[in-house]
């Protein structure tokens, strides 16, 4: 009972875990803002473009094939469905991804960092070759 115990709490501190934890966290509150976004900014536009506050009403009537009544295919639904992904899709590249891209790129070392870091590396491995040596020429 204990090795299970010690596995769970292994498992729940793991990073991965507390990582998508916060993940969720964030992203719940993240869709307050895309929900207002999409709500005072993107439909307002899309109210002004189409006439209609949202394109889910929008229906294609087709006549019927076998001369009875017309099929109605309410494809607003599927349009308003696409809307929504794409404004939270771009919300989402815009205000998170790259934003995050443009931080790692500035924390992201130089190639002159790398190289004087490299150079120092190898300066010190060649001390410590150099002391070896002299300790093994010693005995």
């Amino acid at each position: 009972m204990r090795n299970m115990l010690n596995g769970f709490k292994e498992f729940i501190t793991r990073g991965n875990v507390l990582d998508l934890a916060i993940g969720i966290i964030i992203g719940g509150a993240f869709t307050a803002i895309v929900t207002a976004l999409n709500g005072s900014i993107l439909m307002p536009l899309v109210a002004w473009l189409f006439g209609a506050p949202d394109v889910e009403g929008f229906t294609l009537d087709l006549p019927s094939l076998h001369g009875g009544n017309a099929t109605v295919f309410p494809i607003g639904l599927l349009l308003q469905a696409i809307l929504n992904f794409l404004f939270v899709a771009a919300a989402l590249y815009f205000f998170i991804v790259l934003p995050i891209a443009k931080l790692a790129e500035a924390r992201k070392p130089t190639e002159e960092e790398i190289e004087e870091t490299l150079e120092k590396d190898v300066e010190l491995l060649t001390e410590i070759r150099d002391l070896l040596r002299t300790q093994t020429a010693a005995r």
